[in-house]
């Protein structure tokens, strides 16, 4: 057992047997959902498709599954240059012995910390700098730490969602609107105006190609770090 778990601190770095690997590997997998959560578009695209759908008036069609793994395809779309940039950087030369583990892990973190610095808003990290009574010299980019930079991401990502959600929610408000005006105008009081309204807001979604331009607002509203 003393030959299986050997751990090298030379100036190569850190190598790790391959049970503590598979331990490591197996931990990762039970955390994935977690880690999508945090360190990708995950919240922001679902979060934005379940309210777009309580607006149009219809709260359980798409149904969970279908809005969720919408979001999952969605991520994956927006995520693809950060995970192929951590294939070839990082899990290439790793699998090939080419890197230690600790230089994989370096590698395979930079990408996304990147992306998750560019589309952090200032205000939601300034917060929680503050919180943490950061220094200036752990103020910068590359030395903002993890523990402040997880939470800032996850915050800004919920509050851009709801801006999103509120400039969408608007024209499906003036039909409700207009529907209820028009209802009360003519005396009838007795049919809701969601009758006449719902349909009037899917036929309308449909008209303009609904989901099409929500997928494009989404992905657009990313900014993709620039990745040799």
């Amino acid at each position: 057992m003393a030959n299986d778990i050997t751990i090298n601190l030379a100036t190569e770095g850190v190598k790790l047997a391959t049970p503590i690997k598979l331990l490591i590997l197996l931990t990762l997998l039970s955390l994935a959902p977690s880690i999508l959560i945090m360190f990708t578009t995950f919240v922001r695209i679902v979060i934005v498709l379940a309210l777009v759908r309580q607006a149009i008036g219809t709260p359980t069609v798409p149904p969970n599954q279908v809005i969720v793994s919408l979001a999952l395809f969605l991520t994956f779309y927006i995520m693809a240059p950060i995970f192929q940039k951590i294939y070839n950087d990082a899990f290439i030369p790793y699998v090939k012995n080419e890197i230690t583990d600790t230089e994989f892990i370096k590698r395979a973190s930079q990408p996304i910390r990147e992306f998750m610095l560019i589309n952090t808003q200032k205000s939601s990290l300034k917060v929680f700098m503050d919180m943490a009574n950061l220094p200036p010299s752990e103020r910068t980019p590359q030395k903002i730490p993890w523990r402040v930079l997880i939470p800032a991401y996850m915050v800004s990502e919920i509050k851009t969602a709801f801006e999103i959600v509120f400039l969408l929610y608007l024209p499906f408000l003036v039909i409700d609107v207009v529907v209820a005006t028009i209802l009360i105008g003519l005396g009838i009081f007795m049919l809701p105006p969601t009758v006449i309204s719902l349909p009037l807001k899917l036929i309308v979604f449909v008209l303009v190609n609904g989901w099409e331009l929500l997928a494009k607002v989404l992905v657009k509203s990313y900014n993709i770090p620039n990745l040799p």
